[in-house]
């Protein structure tokens, strides 16, 4: 059964600047794993294009199964990521369901 993880993030900078070079280095990191994460199928992140208070990134990804949601959660490489993340980040909100 498939996965689907669905991450949004609001990034705490408030200059527009900020917020692209950001977004950006986090598709970059994350859209990395691809490949590199046995169970991980796919993974997109995208920056929102329309604004007025909507997140700022979500991350669209799908996983074989729960077990490789969790071997990613802990891959050394997504770990680097996050920790990026979470240092940009002033909320997130995140769904897994079932295709």
């Amino acid at each position: 059964m498939t996965i689907r993880h669905v991450v949004s993030w609001q990034l705490a900078s408030t200059d527009p600047a900020e917020k692209v070079e950001q977004s950006a280095r986090i598709a970059e990191s994350l859209e990395a794993l691809v490949g590199r994460i046995e169970g991980l199928q796919s993974l997109r992140v995208g920056a929102d294009v329309v604004g007025g208070g909507n997140w700022d990134v979500v991350l669209v990804a799908d996983f074989d199964d729960v077990e490789s949601i969790d071997r990613y959660q802990v891959h050394p490489e997504h770990v680097t990521a996050a920790g990026y993340i979470r240092s940009v980040v002033a909320q997130r909100s995140c769904v897994d369901f079932a295709l």
